[in-house]
């Protein structure tokens, strides 16, 4: 049957920062062409090199809140000082369409779309091989201050101690292999009998030809 008769699901990817998890995210956009990436609403200011719509929806803090009120959202938190937010109707747009969305969100978002599309939703958690490791990469991508950093480097402890509610976990201590392994997940999870809405009556058809 097409791939248009499957229901789509909410792949979600979750990591400190630093851990590859934007990397990774990017590898399998580049590898299934047919999942669209999740676009957050956030209120921080765009870094060097972003464009609104494209990496995120930046919008101020007032109309964040009527997005809020309006039940516009899907899931928020307050990260950083700033707000970070899903917008509902372009995911559930997808979703019927049987379009799979990839999320790139922190333990905060990841728990709150379980409790919105629990049926839907996929979480893989990215760790690093080590707390060195993770800060090194902190410094080589070089966006942030040494004083941001630091504050990076005592959340990832908080955010790590979250490992365990997701349903698979990956430590990245190679990329390539890291990206073969949510190839597979992302596979195996498409081919749910769940998710797969035209199964109900291909049977029923089946067994009218017994």
């Amino acid at each position: 049957m097409s791939n248009s008769a499957r229901r789509g699901l909410m792949f979600v990817l979750s990591s400190p920062s630093g851990a590859g998890k934007s990397t990774l995210a990017r590898r399998l956009m580049q590898q299934n062409t047919d999942m669209v990436l999740s676009i957050s609403a956030t209120t921080r200011a765009p870094r060097p090199g972003e464009a609104d719509g494209r990496e995120y929806h930046f919008v101020d803090h007032d109309r964040f809140e009527k997005m809020i009120d309006e039940g516009a959202l899907l899931e928020w938190a307050r990260v950083f000082d700033n707000y970070y937010g899903t917008p509902r109707a372009p995911v559930e747009g997808a979703l019927a369409s049987g379009k799979d969305v990839l999320f790139d969100v922190d333990w905060q978002g990841a728990r709150a779309l379980r409790g919105a599309a629990p049926e839907d939703v996929v979480s893989v958690f990215i760790l690093p091989p080590d707390m060195v490791e993770l800060e090194r990469r902190l410094h080589t991508r070089a966006q942030d201050s040494e004083a941001i950093i630091a504050r990076r480097m005592a959340k990832s402890a908080d955010e790590i101690r979250h490992w365990d509610e997701y349903d698979f976990v990956l430590v990245n201590r190679d990329v390539d292999a890291s990206a073969e392994d949510l190839q597979r997940i992302l596979t195996v999870e498409r081919g749910r009998r769940s998710r797969q809405s035209w199964l109900s009556e291909f049977v029923t058809a089946l067994l009218k030809g017994h």
